[in-house]
């Protein structure tokens, strides 16, 4: 072998052993970084003590098959359409396709009603013969109850169960009513990860498109029972969810609106001292969002909500529609000018005897809550801290966090504001939680360390907003 050959051979080795050394450093400071930021969550999460109280949610309840997207796709033969395209709800094959198109290449969550039966049994029938599916409690009030119950509170779920979903609540909580022996509502969560590819369409980021054909939950069956055990159990809060579950039901004429109305009179006699919080969904009918603004927004002291839907709301309040689809990834100074704005309008605007206090939004990268300086709600700097602690837990699937298993996407500095690039928030790594007052109200930001090892997505939003409500009551 002649002399240059074997410098040549020295060379390259070293330039592979610098490369080596040099991304194990980089690995190694990264994960000293994540380090710090999850010892600096976890002091902020455990600063406040769990609180012993009670809480009501309602309504709905379901059982969720978690599945593989794509398999459901080839199992049912769909190909990627030319031209993705939005649906209310589903009738055909085509139109799913075209659907779930339109929000897999956005990496969106999304909700929609199958109006055709035999065609979601034909997708229910697959998905549950897919390798890997798992069944789980679904709606948006058990997932809530079961958070909550976990974290140590006494809890009252107005939800019409079977036994085999009462049988997956936690001890500590009571539900409204009998148990119904008619079948159970079905949700078919179709889950996707970061960078999945179907055709020409790449997920942006790892998300859910959900679909079903509900014939319960959409009348809120459990309203009355909920209504009268109210009157013994005495909660500090009552947390209402699921009503997206309303939307494109086909109902008769002027039924949607007197439910509503029903819990509306609910709400209205609730007392002062309890708070009301609202969990946003997915919806597309604005008539729909609407009428829920009015018997049921205005009412609330507290809203959730995550980057698409907040909006959403931020549509509706300012000319009236819904807008479908947002930005995966969104700019913190750009929700923090949304959050003011659903603030300012509501607080403004003709309320009932409650005013808005608070807003909790939950994008990806990171948890923001906005409270009332003179309200009751309490710890918001801790309650981002769990909140986002919370939302690698659910993904992940496991109590315990692994910074090898997790990646920050949240800038190192960002802005308060769009209207004003110049003044920015530094991220201290040591203390993550970011806090400081505006007029009349205080918000905190708080990083997510992002779960790299996904295990699922749906019922991220209610596990995270539970536990944020959790430490502020």
């Amino acid at each position: 072998m002649s002399m240059s050959v074997k410098v040549g051979s020295l060379i390259t080795l070293l330039v592979v052993l610098a490369a080596y050394l040099y991304r194990k450093q980089t690995n190694d400071n990264l994960n000293d970084r994540l380090g710090h930021v999850l010892s600096g969550l976890l002091r902020a999460e455990r600063k406040v003590p769990q609180p012993k109280t009670r809480v009501a949610l309602g309504f709905g309840s379901c059982s969720d098959i978690f599945v593989d997207a794509l398999s459901v796709i080839d199992g049912l033969n769909l190909l990627p359409p030319e031209t993705p395209e939005h649906f209310d709800s589903v009738n055909s094959t085509e139109q799913l396709a075209k659907l779930a198109a339109y929000f897999f290449q956005h990496g969106a969550a999304a909700e929609r009603y199958v109006s055709n039966a035999s065609l979601f049994q034909t997708i229910l029938d697959i998905s549950d013969s897919i390798q890997g599916r798992r069944w789980n409690l679904g709606g948006n009030a058990p997932v809530m109850a079961n958070r909550m119950a976990l974290e140590g509170l006494d809890v009252l779920l107005g939800a019409r169960l079977t036994n085999n979903l009462a049988s997956s609540l936690a001890p500590n909580v009571k539900v409204t009513g009998k148990t119904t022996s008619s079948e159970e509502d079905v949700h078919i969560v179709l889950e996707y990860k970061t960078g999945e590819k179907w055709g020409r369409y790449v997920s942006p980021r790892a998300n859910r498109l959900i679909l079903h054909s509900d014939t319960g939950n959409p009348y809120l069956q459990s309203l009355e029972n909920f209504q009268e055990e109210l009157k013994t159990f005495k909660p500090s809060l009552i947390v209402i969810g699921g009503l997206q579950m309303m939307d494109n039901f086909p109902f008769e004429q002027g039924q949607r609106l007197e439910r509503l109305h029903k819990l509306q009179n609910l709400l209205a006699q609730v007392s002062p001292s309890t708070k009301i919080h609202f969990e946003m969904a997915s919806f597309t009918d604005s008539a729909l969002l609407k009428e829920i603004y009015t018997t049921v927004m205005i009412h609330s002291d507290s809203l959730g909500m995550n980057e698409q839907e907040l909006p959403n709301l931020v549509g509706l309040l300012t000319h009236g529609r819904i807008t479908l689809v947002s930005e995966s990834y969104p700019r913190v100074a750009t929700v923090l000018d949304q959050m003011r704005l659903v603030y300012n309008k509501m607080r403004k605007s003709h309320r009932t005897g409650r005013k808005l206090t608070r807003l909790h939004v939950h994008t990806l990268a990171y948890q923001a809550i906005l409270t009332t300086k003179s309200s009751s709600w309490k710890n918001t700097m801790s309650a981002a801290a769990k909140a986002s602690l919370t939302a690698h837990r659910h993904v992940c699937g496991s109590s315990y966090i692994d910074v090898l298993k997790s990646k920050l996407i949240m800038d190192d500095s960002f802005a308060r504001s769009v209207s004003d690039s110049t003044d920015k928030v530094n991220f201290l790594e040591n203390r993550p939680v970011s806090c400081w007052d505006e007029d009349d109200y205080q918000i905190c930001v708080a990083p997510v360390l992002v779960c790299t090892n996904v295990l699922q997505t749906a019922g991220g939003g209610d596990n995270i907003s539970s536990a944020g409500l959790v430490l502020q009551l």
